[in-house]
């Protein structure tokens, strides 16, 4: 009889990297491991999945439309939040004891406050995509003393949640660490889709980064450490692709007097061609979970300058051979990088080919094999 698992998550109907690293999973399991798969849902319904869904995966909207919380003041998101969270529980609950699977996954958002608490006979297991010190991150200027307080009330409150998991994963070596006084926590690195079979010829002047148009990613560190670069080689460009508010950036490059030299772009689905045509990736993140676009740059041959921002770039790039890593925030120092390997061809190609032979480790068939494991093992 085939295993039947369940994932919890707000909804697929956004291009980012967590729902693109689930719908990868959940297609594996249903069309290559042969499970039973769900994905039940509590926002965006009448939306379509952004990337490509099994048909074999089962959608359940629980359509509690959490993102109404999105444009309410903090206080009111409390009450608002509190109300919406006991529907969601009685939704799920109800939910669970109907389907009765073998493991109900949660990407710890908000039913890893009573997931443990519902008797359905699952095993409970909770996976994590940002490191521990930022998951209750504020984006700059907007925080506060109440939100400081809540967020290390709800970091506590998370730790004892998780005790309660059968599994706890994380995606790196480094945030486990982090993670102290938790026994159940284990390693499984995100899944790297394919490795491209046409990689870069790393000759066109074109530097590329990818991500959302958001504090975490860095972006008006990056433009800052291209203007010195700019300064050097004015015959090369940079193109960032992401979605999110732009304008921002936009006139962030304008007033640099960089804005020929680099294109602000909104994201797309056909990113692989475009790191085919670039000769670099810049990861300019201040924090992340793991850093899936240093992979995909990296299976296309493409050589990355990264900051070693906490957590993911020091477990997929090995300074000095496959990319480089600098220190968090040193926008002259990333600057420094991007322009030795923009004088340095040959060794731009040789990293290039280190680089695809790195992302070889993160193979979906390889990674896949951990998580089909850990199921067996706990069933």
């Amino acid at each position: 009889m085939k295993k039947k698992i369940v994932y919890c998550t707000p909804s697929l109907y956004i291009p980012g990297g967590v729902e693109r690293v689930l719908t990868t999973k959940a297609n594996y399991l249903a069309d290559v491991a042969g499970y039973d798969v769900y994905i039940v849902l509590t926002d965006g319904k009448g939306k379509e999945p952004y990337y490509p869904l099994s048909p074999k995966v089962k959608i359940i909207q629980l359509d509690i439309n959490f993102e109404e919380l999105w444009h309410l003041s903090f206080l009111k998101k409390i009450l608002v939040y509190l109300q919406k969270q006991r529907i969601y529980k009685k939704r799920l609950t109800s939910t669970l004891l109907a389907l009765k699977p073998d493991i109900t996954v949660s990407l710890l958002r908000r039913e890893i406050n009573f997931l443990t608490s519902i008797k359905d006979g699952s095993k409970k297991v909770g996976e994590i995509h940002v490191n521990r010190d930022n998951y209750r991150n504020f984006e700059a200027n907007d925080t506060n003393f109440i939100k400081n307080i809540f967020a290390k009330w709800w970091i506590k409150n998370l730790e004892y949640k998780l005790r309660k998991l059968n599994r706890f994963i994380v995606l790196t070596h480094e945030d486990k660490e982090k993670w102290t006084g938790i026994k159940n926590v284990e390693v499984i690195p995100n899944p790297l889709c394919s490795i491209q079979s046409q990689h870069s010829l790393l000759q066109d002047k074109r530097v590329i980064a990818v991500g959302r148009y958001a504090y975490q990613k860095g972006f008006d560190l990056l433009l800052n450490a291209w203007k010195h670069v700019v300064d050097k080689h004015s015959d090369w460009n940079l193109t960032i692709y992401g979605s999110g508010e732009r304008t921002p950036y936009i006139n962030l490059a304008k007033d640099l007097g960089i804005e020929s030299n680099c294109c602000l772009k909104a994201s797309v689905s056909s990113i692989i061609s475009k790191y085919q045509e670039s000769s670099m990736l810049v990861f300019s993140s201040r924090f992340e979970g793991f850093g899936m676009v240093l992979l995909e740059a990296m299976s296309c041959g493409v050589p990355c300058v990264s900051f070693a921002c906490p957590c993911g770039p020091k477990d997929i790039v090995t300074d000095g051979v496959n990319g480089y890593l600098v220190e968090p925030g040193n926008v002259e120092a990333l600057a420094e990088r991007i322009c030795y390997l923009i004088e340095h061809e040959e060794l731009r190609k040789e990293m290039g080919k280190a680089a695809r032979k790195r992302a070889e480790d993160f193979r979906e068939e390889k990674i896949m094999q951990q998580w089909v494991d850990l199921f067996e093992n706990i069933t």
